[in-house]
C-alpha cells in the first residue's frame, strides 16, 4: 500500500471514528554539504526543510544550530538565530552561537566537585571557576552525525564520546543531541547521555535569538513572558548561593508580558539579564517555559522544556565586531534550558549526577509562529 493510499484510507476511517492528522510527507528533506574542515576532518552542514520551505541548518562541529528560517506576518523568511557565515570563527573562542554546551553548561563554582568522597578538580576557564564545561568543551569538538526522517519530521542526530578525565570530569560519557524539524515549525532539541562512572552532566543549546532577523538590531523591544516565580540567587561571580528568590517586585518578573529592555538598566552589575529562572511546574515534564514576541515582525517563539531551569541572557557582552558577526550588546537573547548552575555543589538543587545504567534525557521544543 502506498503512503498516500494509506493516508486517504486513514482519513476516511477517521471520519467515522476520531479526528486524524496525516502529516507524512515525501517533500520534507535533509540535504548535506561541506562547511569546511576542522582538525583535518570535514565538517558537514545539514539543512532540514519542511513542506512550507521553512528550514533549519545545523553542523556537526559543536553540534551547532546555524539557521532557523521562519516567516514574519507578511510571509517574509528570515534567519532568526545569530551565526557566523564561515566555519573559522567557530573553531576558537566565540560567544557560543548555537552551540551544544557540555559536559556541564553554565558555571561550576571553584571548578571542582566531590562524588563519593573523591574531589575532582576541573579545568578553570572563568576566573577561578569553570564555565560551560571547560576549555575544550562540547562546543569545540567534532560530532558524528546522520540524517533521520520520520512520518512527521526530519532530523539530524549527532553523537559524541567524551573520554574519562576530559576537562577533569570523571567517566566516559556518550552524548547524543537530535535536532528535529516539522511542518508546524517546531524545532525540538533532545539530549541523551550515558556514562560508565558517576559524573555530572548538564547539557543545553546556546542559541542567540532575534525574531526580527539576525543582524536586525536590538532585541530590547521583544515582549517576553517567562513562566517562573523564582530565580537563583547568585554571588558577585554569578555562582548560585543556594537560595531561591521570588521574582515579584524585581526586574526579573516576566510573569506578564514585558519588553526585555524595560528594566534592563536596573541590572548594571551584569549589564542586563544573565539569570537562571526556576521553570514553573514539574521538572521532567514537557511544559511551557517562555513566550516571546517581536512586535515589528510578528514572529513568536514559544519554548517548552523538561529541564528544571532556564537561563535568560540578553547578549550583554557581544562586542559588535567580527568576533560576534557584527552583533552588539542586547542585539539578541538566549533562553538556555538547563539544570541549575553549580548543582554539583548544591545538594538542595535538582541533581545532575549521572550514574552507570542511567540515561539522561532532556527535551526542549522551540515553536515558531506569527501574531
Amino acid at each position: 500500500m502506498s503512503r498516500v493510499t494509506h493516508c486517504v484510507q486513514t482519513l476516511l476511517l477517521a471520519s467515522f471514528l476520531l479526528p486524524a492528522v496525516c502529516t507524512a510527507s515525501d517533500t520534507m528533506k535533509v540535504t548535506a554539504s561541506e562547511f569546511g574542515t576542522a582538525d583535518g576532518k570535514a565538517v558537514t552542514l545539514y539543512t532540514m526543510t519542511n513542506d512550507h520551505g521553512h528550514s533549519v541548518s545545523v553542523m556537526n562541529w559543536g553540534a551547532t544550530l546555524l539557521d532557523v528560517n521562519v516567516p514574519d506576518r507578511d510571509g517574509n523568511l528570515a534567519n532568526v538565530n545569530l551565526r557566523f557565515d564561515t566555519l573559522q570563527p567557530y573553531l576558537t573562542k566565540h560567544p557560543y552561537f548555537g552551540s551544544t554546551v557540555g559536559r556541564f553548561c553554565n558555571r561550576i563554582g571553584n571548578a571542582k566537585f566531590t562524588i563519593d568522597g573523591v574531589e575532582y578538580p576541573l579545568s578553570v576557564n572563568h576566573g577561578k571557576h569553570q564555565l560551560h564545561g571547560g576549555v575544550q568543551n562540547f562546543a569545540f569538538l567534532l560530532w558524528d552525525a546522520e540524517s533521520v526522517k520520520s512520518d512527521d519530521a526530519v532530523a539530524v542526530r549527532m553523537t559524541l564520546v567524551s573520554p574519562d578525565g576530559q576537562e577533569g570530569f570523571p567517566g566516559t560519557v556518550s552524548a547524543i543531541v537530535e535536532y528535529r524539524w516539522n511542518n508546524e515549525n517546531e524545532l525540538t532539541v533532545e539530549f541523551t547521555a550515558t556514562t560508565d562512572k558517576p559524573t555530572h552532566v548538564n547539557l543545553t543549546n546556546h542559541s542567540y535569538w532575534n525574531l526580527g532577523g539576525a543582524g536586525s538590531g536590538t532585541a530590547k523591544d521583544h515582549i517576553a513572558t517567562i513562566h517562573a516565580d523564582q530565580w537563583l540567587d547568585v554571588d558577585g561571580d554569578l555562582i548560585p548561593t543556594g537560595k531561591l528568590n521570588d521574582v515579584e517586585g524585581t526586574p526579573l518578573d516576566f510573569r506578564s508580558p514585558t519588553a526585555l529592555g524595560d528594566r534592563i538598566d536596573q541590572l548594571p552589575a551584569t549589564k542586563g539579564y544573565d539569570h537562571c529562572f526556576v521553570v514553573r511546574g514539574s521538572a521532567g515534564e514537557l511544559r511551557l517555559a517562555a513566550h516571546v514576541i517581536d512586535p515589528d515582525s510578528g514572529r513568536v517563539l514559544e519554548i517548552e522544556t523538561t529541564q528544571p531551569g532556564m537561563q535568560l541572557y540578553t547578549a550583554n557582552h557581544l562586542p559588535g565586531d567580527e568576533g560576534s558577526a557584527g552583533n552588539g550588546g542586547h542585539d539578541a537573547f538566549c533562553l538556555e534550558t538547563q539544570h541549575y548552575p553549580d548543582a554539583p555543589n548544591k545538594p538542595s538543587f535538582p541533581s545532575t549526577l549521572l550514574k552507570p545504567g542511567e540515561t539522561l534525557r532532556e527535551t526542549t521544543v522551540h515553536r515558531f509562529s506569527v501574531q
